[in-house]
């Protein structure tokens, strides 16, 4: 950790890599502890992005006029909007329960040294602040939120959605999958403007300090990443999760129609997810350690790899309905 008096002893370190930029957390200051932050807008971006897609894809009669669709789209342009808000809470309630269970409990419970893992005030670490102090369960910006929580999340309510609205599971998952990386992109842009879950310290020419004014304020003095060039991780993610991975999904949908084979996408969309982040890992800065150089982003990356061998399996193996 640095204090802000010795900032000055890593000028040239500074000089040395990229810089990086002064920007609030709160997007807009209401009043009091009211306010908007990034991390929020880059949610509602995400969805309102996703949820235009989705629909314009609906519309697309190029898309659905081959087997097993035959003119008709898996869902409606009306239910893509009402699935829209059940997926909202799905990530919501989904990514917060995640990142209590996978980080706040499983990962603090290996390293109690973790930044994110220490008490405050004299209140103990966790897991154990969540029961002296309950309120830590939903303060996001004490921790943040987990994507595969998200995504358990999300699936749970669309197994739910699909069986209230009588819609096949496997095509209407696909059209979630296309749209899914546009959220991952602005969600990582929203990691970075924040400046957390930065890379590992590194000596490439592109390299970033986070440590910045307003990070200064907000830990009382102490840049949590020190004064070390690290790797921008978040934006690595943001162009492979977000970026390559949409390219990729579309790729397959307009140009080898693998939405004709409902389940395909989905298992392409998992299996991308979990290389790209695997990948990255190695890159990004644990939260803590947890079985050596294997990262709890790496362990979580198995159920995904698994979960695309099932789709993948289910889609090859059912031939398309005439």
């Amino acid at each position: 950790m640095t204090r802000k008096g010795e900032a000055l002893r890593f000028v040239p370190m500074v000089l040395a890599s990229l810089p990086f930029p002064d920007i609030d957390r709160v997007a807009l200051h209401i009043w009091g502890p009211l306010a908007i932050r990034w991390y929020a807008l880059a949610y509602i971006a995400g969805l309102l992005f996703g949820w235009w897609a989705a629909a314009r894809m609906t519309r697309d009669r190029g898309l659905w006029k081959n087997a097993p669709f035959n003119n008709k789209s898996p869902i409606t342009a009306d239910q893509v909007g009402d699935l829209v808000v059940w997926a909202t809470f799905g990530v919501i309630l989904g990514g917060r329960i995640g990142w209590i269970l996978f980080y706040g409990i499983a990962l603090c419970s290996v390293s109690p040294e973790s930044a994110f893992c220490a008490g405050g005030h004299g209140s103990p670490g966790l897991p154990y602040g969540f029961i002296a102090d309950p309120s830590r369960i939903v303060t996001i910006w004490q921790g943040g939120m987990s994507f595969h929580g998200g995504l358990a999340g999300v699936a749970i309510g669309l197994v739910l959605f699909c069986r209230r609205h009588k819609l096949e599971l496997l095509p209407v998952a696909d059209m979630l999958a296309v749209v899914a990386p546009i959220g991952l992109f602005f969600g990582r842009l929203a990691n970075f403007v924040n400046g957390e879950l930065w890379g590992k310290v590194t000596d490439v020419p592109w390299a970033m300090v986070f440590c910045t004014r307003h990070i200064l304020e907000q830990f009382g003095g102490v840049c949590p990443a020190d004064m070390k060039p690290r790797h921008p991780s978040q934006l690595y993610e943001a162009a492979l999760e977000g970026l390559v991975l949409f390219a990729i999904l579309q790729i397959g949908l307009r140009v080898f129609r693998l939405h004709e084979k409902p389940g395909l996408q989905t298992g392409i969309f998992f299996a991308g997810y979990g290389v790209f982040r695997f990948f990255i890992e190695f890159f990004r800065e644990p939260d803590g350690p947890f079985l050596g150089w294997f990262s709890m982003g790496m362990a979580l990356s198995i159920p995904l790899w698994l979960a695309a061998a099932y789709f993948l399996f289910v889609s090859l193996k059912k031939p398309a309905r005439a």
